[in-house]
């Protein structure tokens, strides 16, 4: 071999060391990590196909006494219950606007009339608090008969605090039906009454908490006021079809069990589902140094839920290019909402872009998964030859600088 060709051949052996180390190892991940089919590889699917039958029925919740069980109506046909933030226009016939006016349920849930204590409101329809406002006027001597005529409205809902629990994204307190500044209306409304405020209902309650997962088991989600109890049937809101006004009131919980199971069809905008998600993106490839030059903002990351994951890599410039990048790969970085265990899935974008059989091995986004692509190992091989050379090119002044000196 010739003193000119041993740095070249050396090179090509440094170059080749390297991009098989920027390759890595495919990842590593629990057994029970994955919760959705295409989550797994085709021939781990295929195993866990032939496993044991899932029932895909979910129990009936802890904690929930069979003694307090009430059809659906009795919850969910009736006035609106009255809540903390709730504004009440109260007149008293003969009254000189000492007790007539706009009154708003405190935080504790109860209605503050001067010369009265506090009347507990939460909880009460309009009727049943106007009656008990009577009767404490009376007591107080502040109107002289109980025939004196009161007349109570409602002019503003305001939102309320639900706790959802169970196969949903964000389980928690949430507020359903909760409203802005610009959206009041009980203070530049003069004298109108009753207001319909659409988000204090059940769907809204579920989006709120993030919407319910794929495993949720819609058919039978339990609505929970105080002692009492319900069964409530979303599949038919699944399916397209319009659904009934289903109020919700201040303390009230909403449990939807797990089956354990994938259902496809719940990974869509539905009525108690979320219309988008948001996923962490990150594309630091060769041909974009950071993910601002590849597009990859705010706006990219916020994807209709129900997004794939090769179309999510659309999204983020991660399809297409150059020939030698053909053989990219990608990675999803998700967790299992039902135990809580990350998982870590390798996907080589063309193999799925050519494969007729690319939706079994595609996996549906969820909130706040992580997606990352990587170069090609052609790609890396000429990464890795420039990084030598140009070790070598730094190098080549100090050689030369020691021959002349030994000359």
């Amino acid at each position: 071999m010739t003193m000119h060709s041993s740095p070249l051949a050396a090179l090509l052996v440094t170059a080749s060391m390297l991009a098989g180390c920027v390759a890595g190892p495919a990842p590593r991940n629990l057994s029970d990590s994955a919760w959705t089919p295409q989550q797994l590889a085709p021939t781990a699917a295929a195993v866990a196909s032939t496993g044991p039958v899932r029932s895909c029925i979910a129990a009936l919740p802890a904690g929930l006494d069979p003694a307090g069980f009430v059809a659906a109506s009795t919850l969910t046909d009736v006035p609106a219950l009255l809540a903390p933030g709730d504004r009440l226009r109260l007149r008293i016939a003969g009254d000189d606007d000492r007790l007539s006016g706009v009154h708003v349920i405190g935080d504790d849930g109860s209605l503050a009339i001067a010369g009265l204590p506090r009347i507990p409101a939460t909880g009460l329809s309009e009727i049943e608090l106007q009656r008990q406002l009577g009767s404490a006027l009376v007591r107080a001597q502040l109107i002289r008969t109980a025939g004196t005529p009161i007349d109570l409205r409602l002019i503003e809902s305001a939102g309320v605090s639900v706790a959802v629990s169970g196969a949903v994204f964000a389980p928690g307190v949430v507020r359903a039906g909760e409203r802005s500044a610009e959206d009041r209306i009980g203070q530049k409304e003069g004298s109108a009454t009753g207001d319909a405020n659409a988000g204090r209902n059940l769907p809204t309650a579920l989006r709120s908490a993030g919407g319910v997962r794929p495993d949720a088991d819609v058919g039978q989600v339990f609505l929970v006021r105080g002692a009492k109890w319900t069964r409530l049937d979303f599949n038919a809101a699944v399916a397209g079809a319009a659904i009934t006004n289903i109020p919700v009131a201040t303390g009230d919980r909403v449990i939807v069990p797990s089956t354990g199971c994938f259902r496809a069809d719940l990974v869509r905008p539905t009525p108690i589902t979320q219309p988008g998600i948001r996923v962490h993106m990150s594309n630091l490839s060769r041909s974009a140094g950071n993910n601002a030059s590849a597009g990859v903002g705010r706006d990219t990351s916020n994807l209709p839920y129900g997004t794939r994951l090769l179309q999510g890599l659309v999204e983020m410039n991660c399809v297409g290019g150059s020939a030698m990048n053909a053989s990219r790969r990608a990675v999803l970085i998700s967790r299992n909402p039902i135990n809580g265990k990350s998982i870590v899935i390798e996907r080589e974008i063309e193999k799925m872009v050519r494969g007729a059989n690319r939706d079994a091995e595609d996996p549906y986004l969820m909130p706040g998964d992580g997606l990352a692509c990587y170069d090609s190992r052609t790609m890396n091989f000429a990464d890795a030859i420039n990084l030598v050379s140009g070790a070598l090119s730094a190098v080549t002044p100090a050689v030369l600088l020691r021959n002349a000196v030994r000359n």
